[in-house]
């Protein structure tokens, strides 16, 4: 314990020092406003993203942190600003601007399954009284809660239903502001909307910090912080395989026509690091976009025509299959990848994709290289993503 005590103290230091420079509103962050974090009392709790982009912190003392949420990708200019307070703890010093927070919260509503996967990985299903979709739901825990009406269904996004909201007197409500998510109706009921940008995140284990995010707010920072360093070093002991023993880098794509576009990412993208991370090279790997991208199937025909593996994640009813695939586009049947049976699948009607995988990058990444290089982790059984049969 003693050494996870002395890593984590020096990392937000240098943490800490990085965030030296000018912050979004111009000021200057310096020592004088902020507590040295070897200076507080539980070291191993102080929260210090080193992988994420949408979020930074400050201490002021051991009670009281500001917290600046921004978009990961830096499309919006937007700046949320927050000030965690302990119960019970005074607000002097804490500046102009800042929304206070009193912490550890007792409720909150969580309008993704991203936002969701947090609270189900600290192990902390009784903070959240409220739920969007549960379409895709496979936590056994959080069924039962719904069941037993300690968590209650709140409605679906543009339709919230806002008495329901009140009556749950939540300490917070976690949106995604850069979604179309009816949240400006929510305004209104008085309680802080914190957001939660996770899935802007360009990079797996960016994705998987934000549990860091979720820990302060309900008190396991330090429950966080040891949950993320598990998923760090696995990750990164995956990477440094791919690394020592990849030569040939297979071309993968990604995504189906829908509505006659087809939807996938830009090269800068959280999916194409991990498949870079996985030995792979992303067919539009040139492309400088980090968010959505829509083609035409002549565009994506033209650069993936030739590539070895093609990833399809979708909650097809029944079994899913080459030929189900055909049938849906017979020019789908003109690719490598689905000639030589190269397709990478996960059906989330049987798989809890978006509840897990967030938290488990470095498990999405084992099933990957399993199936870009099949001579590399022999023992490794699929959870997320295996080859179609």
């Amino acid at each position: 314990m003693r050494r996870l005590t002395i890593h984590f103290a020096s990392l937000c230091l240098m943490a800490l020092a990085a965030c030296g420079g000018r912050g979004t509103d111009g000021a200057r962050v310096t020592a004088v406003d902020t507590v040295a974090v070897e200076r507080l009392t539980d070291t191993a709790a102080a929260i210090c993203p080193e992988y994420a982009r949408g979020f930074r912190v400050r201490y002021l003392s051991d009670s009281v942190r500001l917290v600046e949420v921004s978009d990961p990708q830096r499309e919006a200019q937007a700046v949320y600003r927050y000030a965690l307070v302990a119960r019970g703890a005074g607000t002097d010093g804490v500046p102009e601007g800042y929304t206070v927070v009193r912490t550890p919260v007792e409720r909150v509503v969580c309008m993704t399954s991203l936002q969701l996967s947090n609270f189900i990985a600290l192990n902390a299903r009784e903070y959240v009284a409220g739920i969007t979709s549960t379409r895709h739901l496979f936590d056994e825990g959080m069924r039962r809660r719904l069941e037993t009406g300690a968590t209650r269904r709140i409605g679906i996004e543009g339709n919230f239903d806002k008495e329901s909201i009140m009556g749950m007197a939540p300490d917070v409500i976690f949106i995604s502001p850069f979604k179309r998510g009816g949240y400006d109706a929510l305004r209104d009921v008085g309680v802080p909307l914190v957001p939660h940008l996770g899935y802007k995140e360009t990079t797996p284990l960016g994705q998987a910090e934000w549990v860091k995010f979720v820990g302060m707010f309900v008190g396991l920072e330090r429950e966080a912080n040891e949950l993320f360093a598990g998923v760090e070093r696995r990750y990164r002991r995956l990477c440094s395989l791919v690394a020592d023993s990849v030569g040939v880098r297979p071309v993968v794509f990604s995504g189906e026509l829908r509505g006659g576009n087809w939807y996938a990412v830009g090269g800068r993208s959280f999916l194409a690091q991990l498949f870079r991370d996985a030995g792979a090279d992303y067919f539009l790997a040139g492309d400088e976009r980090s968010g959505g991208v829509t083609l035409d199937f002549e565009t994506v025909y033209a650069q993936a025509e030739d590539a070895d593996y093609w990833r399809i994640v979708n909650s097809y009813e029944g079994t899913f299959s080459y030929e189900a695939l055909r049938a849906q586009d017979s020019r789908y049947a003109d690719f490598r990848a689905f000639r030589e049976r190269g397709i990478v699948y996960c059906n989330m009607r049987r798989t809890p994709f978006y509840e897990r995988m967030p938290m488990q990058p470095d498990v999405v990444l084992a099933d990957l290289i399993r199936v870009f290089h099949p001579g590399l982790l022999t023992g490794h059984k699929p959870v997320f993503y295996e080859l179609l049969p």
